[in-house]
């Protein structure tokens, strides 16, 4: 928790804005992240939907005024729940009233891993060999095949004919985007948070990705990093426990800034990213890997686009997580039981012009409970005259 590891690895070169307690105004408060501290901006933008809404956001962050609150190193030192002084600020998830959606199976590997979840049904010990199994019907380079094409719906009619066909594929390599709510409004949290897994899971793994954030209007205007918790066990048992193999307390992780939009960080910065993962777990374990946004199936705007449109709106703004190629099939314990999360990992994503997002593994029930929501907000943002 330390500002080097957690900043962009060109510092605050970019348009970086955040959300921070302050107990003193006992509410949450937008700031931007400039090299001298934190300033609250909040009488530009008195939510983080706010400054996604505005053209000239990224002006904002960088150079309007605003109130110095203390340095990011303070800050970030009083974020994680074991060490922090509530008489003093830290920091929050940077999204409030968007709604958090994700995009699913987007990259061929993950795309893999979801049908061997669903031939497994929920039993990491038959996972193995039924990758072996799909891998051999599905042969060649999947990373090739654009969803929706002649070329796609060749290989559906193939797979269909051989019984080998998924509903993952279906949203693999078919017309229409896997798109689902990952969690509600204000339930997500952030950078130094614990992150939390149903108790009732015994397979399950992180997803790092990167999180494009979409205004009302559609347009994508920044991005951040997220970890899309997965309960591999429950959501392969039946796709109709996907609410809760993913939306859980404390299992939808953002952070730790909104990069937005600007000379220095576009969309196309996006499509060339690379995210890397660390689970660092208690007992010595070490879990590494990379997801290359070079390899997704489905471009970002093209996911963005299906998310919101003519048939579907999103008054306060999204963000849309997009999918990830990590899947680990790296056994933890036993020979064959492949990878799952134990209280305790500390899961690491960082991605060069986003920084690092980390969190420490709970289940869901012992992680801190979500109490602070949209009414609180509104309450507290009309007692500060901030609307």
């Amino acid at each position: 928790m330390t500002e080097a590891l957690t900043l962009p690895t060109d510092g605050t070169a970019g348009a970086l804005a955040g959300r921070v307690w302050r107990p003193d105004v006992e509410g949450p408060s937008v700031v931007a992240v400039r090299a001298d501290g934190l300033y609250d901006i909040s009488r530009h933008a008195p939510t983080m939907r706010d400054l996604a809404e505005r053209a000239d956001a990224a002006a904002i962050v960088k150079s309007g005024a605003g109130e110095r609150i203390g340095s990011l190193g303070e800050i970030l030192a009083n974020t994680p729940e074991v060490y922090r002084d509530e008489k003093k600020p830290w920091l929050l998830v940077p999204i409030d009233l968007q709604a958090v959606k994700a995009a699913g199976v987007t990259f061929p590997r993950s795309m893999l891993e979801r049908v061997i979840e669903e031939q497994a049904k929920g039993a990491p010990e038959k996972a193995e060999a039924i990758r072996k199994q799909v891998q051999a019907q599905l042969g060649g380079d999947l990373r090739t095949l654009k969803p929706g094409s002649k070329e796609a719906m060749a290989l559906k009619q193939t797979l269909i004919a051989a019984g080998a066909w998924s509903q993952y594929l279906e949203v693999g390599i078919g017309e229409d985007a896997e798109i689902f709510t990952k969690a509600q409004p204000m339930s997500a949290v952030g950078h130094g948070m614990t992150a939390g897994l149903h108790p009732k899971s015994t397979w399950n793994n992180p997803e790092p990705e990167v999180a494009m954030v979409v205004n009302s209007k559609g347009a994508l205007v920044g991005a951040t990093l997220g970890n899309d918790v997965n309960l591999r066990d429950i959501e392969g048992r039946s796709a109709l426990l996907l609410s809760k193999a993913k939306d859980n307390n404390a299992s939808a992780s953002v952070g730790p800034f909104v990069r937005f939009f600007d000379a220095t960080f576009s969309l196309d910065t996006v499509r060339g990213l690379d995210v890397h993962l660390t689970v660092d777990g208690p007992e010595g374990f070490r879990l590494t890997g990379k997801s290359s946004m070079r390899e997704i199936a489905r471009d970002p705007a093209d996911l963005v686009s299906q998310l919101i449109g003519k048939t579907h709106q999103y008054p306060d703004g999204a963000i849309l997580y997009l999918g990830t190629m990590f899947a680990p099939s790296e056994d933890r314990g036993d020979p064959g039981m492949g990878f799952t999360h134990k209280v305790g990992d500390v899961v690491t994503i960082h991605a060069d012009p986003l920084g690092a997002l980390t969190n420490v593994m709970a289940t869901s029930d012992q992680a801190p409970p979500w109490r602070f929501g949209v009414a609180d907000l509104m309450r507290n943002l009309a007692k500060r005259n901030l609307i």
